[in-house]
């Protein structure tokens, strides 16, 4: 990519500039009531201005007039597709909108018949974003109603090469404090402790300094026998965090003994988790200082990881 991304291909994407994008397209419906009160609905705009005998459309759905729908239009031209093709050769295969800018020349009021025609308005130079490196596309779109213009709507999206990805950091480390120090002691030795209350017996999890049913400060441990049941869970597809690998489970655990965990599930794809699968205590470890207790799907013999 690099090779071709000197001036031979800055001079052919300029050359774009100015060329169609569509010409005649047509809105496959008028601007009609149904659709402003959709849009209205979705919206929360109670704007009366948008209702009644002389409603008018929210100027915003200046777009969604020219919208071809799952079918598409037939109207887009080929040098917009050579345009992008070009780009997919230079190795700019990944595409993401980035913004839109519209001006409102006149109201569009049900019944306006919508047509439209777009030109490629500008190819910028290589930009380096954080997803990768490319060029911003921005085409422009007049929309008219009966022939009069109606308004403009500009559109850019950013045709790029993916950044490599990052050598993964470390996982947070957890905050150990006086009042947890004992159950991290405790994943040092491959032990999952609970605490139980000294003065009703009862059990908690995440530890706490007193009880919360007879407030007694004063407690024991009792180890988890390691079997559980998801409760529930999560599946974390964003953000991107250094160290973690999305996407992945994360699962509410229900160990045996009553309480719920917090912990990643592993040992089955993140999709094949399901609520009240069986699942297993084992421990992890993610770097020379860092092992945390993970839960496994299925049997695990003696219980390790």
């Amino acid at each position: 990519m690099e090779e071709y991304e000197g001036d031979e291909l800055a001079v052919r994407l300029k050359a774009y500039e100015g060329r169609p994008a569509a010409v005649a397209g047509v809105g496959k419906d008028p601007v009609n009531e149904p659709m402003i009160r959709h849009w209205c609905e979705a919206m929360g705009d109670t704007n009366p201005a948008y209702g009644g005998p002389d409603a008018m459309a929210p100027p915003t759905m200046l777009q969604v007039w020219t919208m071809g729908g799952l079918s598409g239009h037939a109207g887009r031209s080929d040098a917009y597709d050579e345009l992008l093709g070009l780009l997919d050769d230079a190795g700019y295969t990944s595409v993401v909108a980035t913004d839109c800018e519209q001006e409102y020349v006149r109201p569009l009021r049900p019944g306006d018949e919508i047509t439209f025609d777009a030109v490629i308005e500008s190819v910028s130079e290589r930009k380096r974003t954080k997803l990768g490196t490319g060029h911003f596309v921005t085409t422009r779109m007049d929309v008219r109603a009966g022939g009069e213009l109606a308004g403009t709507h500009r559109f850019r999206i950013l045709k790029y090469a993916p950044a490599r990805s990052r050598p993964k950091g470390r996982r947070p480390r957890p905050v150990i404090n006086r009042d947890n120090a004992g159950f991290w002691e405790g994943v040092g030795r491959h032990q999952l402790l609970i605490q139980r209350c000294d003065g009703c017996g009862a059990l908690r999890f995440p530890w706490l300094p007193g009880c919360n049913g007879c407030g007694s400060l004063d407690w024991d441990t009792v180890e988890a026998s390691g079997e559980g049941t998801v409760y529930s869970y999560v599946v974390m597809h964003h953000p991107r965090f250094p160290a973690f690998d999305p996407p992945y489970a994360v699962g509410l655990i229900e160990l045996a003994e009553g309480v719920r965990i917090v912990s990643n599930v592993i040992g089955v794809p993140y999709d094949k988790v399901r609520i009240g699968m069986p699942v297993r205590l084992a421990f992890q470890r993610y770097d020379e200082e860092l092992e945390l207790p993970v839960f496994r799907a299925g049997e695990v013999e003696g219980g390790g990881s």
